[in-house]
């Protein structure tokens, strides 16, 4: 939908670590110090395909292995407003009682039929009613 409404469309990203996964808020707040070196999708990826075995020792693999500047990185995972952006999140999410993740909202509207048809429906249905 970004490459064919690339004027249109544009893709907010919200954290919403679950409490049922110990690492989830810090593998959050480590995407985002990722981030703030250009490498949040590549560091996103790396977290979502070794879910199952994070702790910090394989956040800073991940780091490396990304190329980040270690010592920004490491500062970055202790800087309180990232911290906070995550908690914002967490509580906006808990007010769209939001219960499983990803959740696909389009123009405010959670889709509960997340299928590329029915993403791509929506998105043209707002559209619509936006001209």
């Amino acid at each position: 939908m970004l490459e064919k409404y690339p004027k249109e469309a544009k893709l907010v990203i919200k954290h919403y670590p679950l409490p049922s996964h110990r690492f989830a808020e810090k593998a959050a707040i480590a995407a985002l110090a990722a981030h703030k070196q250009g490498k949040f999708w590549e560091f996103h990826n790396k977290l979502f395909a070794s879910q199952a075995g994070l702790n910090d020792a394989k956040v800073q693999e991940i780091a490396k292995e990304l190329g980040l500047n270690l010592d920004e990185f490491n500062q970055d995972l202790s800087d309180p407003r990232l911290k906070s952006l995550v908690e914002r999140e967490i509580n906006q999410a808990r007010q769209a009682d939001i219960r499983g993740v990803p959740a696909i909202f389009v123009n405010g509207k959670l889709l509960t039929k997340r299928s590329p048809q029915d993403f791509q429906q929506a998105v043209e249905n707002e559209l619509r009613t936006k001209k």
